[in-house]
């Protein structure tokens, strides 16, 4: 079988493997469609020879384990594992569902909306129609902006330094869109609306609480953009961290932050059984039409165009939300 290996920095080739074998608990997948996910983009631009990608994929079983139940050879399936690159991949079943017959096979890569549902379980609505400002409108944004949308969230305020992330944030549900430096005074509180502190009185100058937002969740995975999601809170207020900063170190108001007593909440997820057991219930919510997030996976590439598709998505060239490589 075919499978995607890097060579170096930017750089790989497709190769041929023996197809795997699997235990008498496993499946053998053959895959469809892998995702292509941006926390990989840094990894790719430092790998070494012989470092494997792809971490989300959707396919069709083709061989059961003889203890394993719940599945036959044919069942379209998705889930969380595998290592995906790859024509064939051996998938755990209790990481695994099936894809509802009303779903193309793009639209049901579960594993960055299980990530995207545990971010949400951890940000929960307190207040129906409360308002809410999503900053980083690339695809896991626009899949906060929906599912947001479908919490009950009544505002939702999309900001993002490129146009067309704001009009993609329109079509799922945002309410109002902005460039950074378009920002309402009203939408920030930062330490020049604040003023001076003087902490002999009463700790502030200004109304601090009428600047900014109760709920704000970031998904730039970039410092500017966790600066601004920062400055975009308002007191007492909580902040989510979604994006995916793993290129380098972070230097933030910490300062600000302290003083506004915000939360901030890690968003991430590393129980991957909780993961998991989220997988149906998003196939479930996709199919029925109550998360409004299909049609999003809008740029295919084989398994030779690897490189070409990661490069596109670091350029969001031609569009690019969500890219894919066909792997069958």
């Amino acid at each position: 079988m075919k499978q995607v290996v890097m060579v170096g920095p930017r750089k790989s080739e497709v190769i041929d493997v023996p197809i795997p074998e699997i235990t008498d608990d496993q499946l053998l997948v053959k895959v469809t469609y892998t995702g292509m996910c941006h926390s990989e983009w840094y990894p790719w631009t430092v790998a070494q020879p012989g470092e494997l990608f792809g971490h989300e994929s959707v396919g069709v079983v083709a061989r059961c384990g003889r203890n394993v139940t719940g599945f036959k050879e044919g069942d379209r399936v998705t889930g969380l594992g595998g290592g995906g690159l790859r024509e064939f991949i051996v998938m755990e079943p209790e990481k695994v569902v099936h894809v509802p017959d009303n779903l193309k096979d793009e639209d049901a890569i579960v594993e960055p909306l299980a990530c995207l549902l545990s971010a949400a379980v951890k940000m929960p609505l307190t207040t129906l129609g409360d308002s809410v400002a999503v900053v980083g409108c690339g695809y896991m944004g626009l899949g906060m902006i929906s599912l947001f949308k479908a919490m009950g969230y009544g505002d939702i305020v999309a900001v993002d330094i490129r146009k067309e992330a704001l009009d993609n944030a329109r079509r799922f549900g945002a309410t109002e869109t902005y460039l950074p430096e378009a920002l309402p005074q009203e939408y920030i509180l930062d330490w020049k609306a604040i003023g001076a502190p003087d902490l002999k009185r009463d700790g502030h100058k200004t109304d601090i609480f009428g600047i900014g937002f109760p709920n704000v969740m970031e998904f730039t995975g970039t410092e500017s953009g966790l600066q601004l999601a920062g400055e975009m809170v308002c007191a007492h207020g909580r902040m989510g961290i979604g994006g995916y900063h793993n290129d380098s170190l972070r230097t933030i108001d910490y300062k600000l932050w302290n003083f506004k007593a915000m939360d901030t909440i890690n968003c991430h997820e590393r129980r991957i059984m909780y993961e998991a057991g989220l997988c149906g219930r998003i196939m479930m919510l996709l199919s029925r039409g109550i998360w409004n997030f299909t049609g999003v996976t809008n740029h295919i590439y084989s398994l030779e165009e690897f490189d070409k598709g990661m490069e596109e998505m670091e350029k969001h060239a031609n569009g690019f939300i969500k890219g894919a490589v066909r792997c069958d």
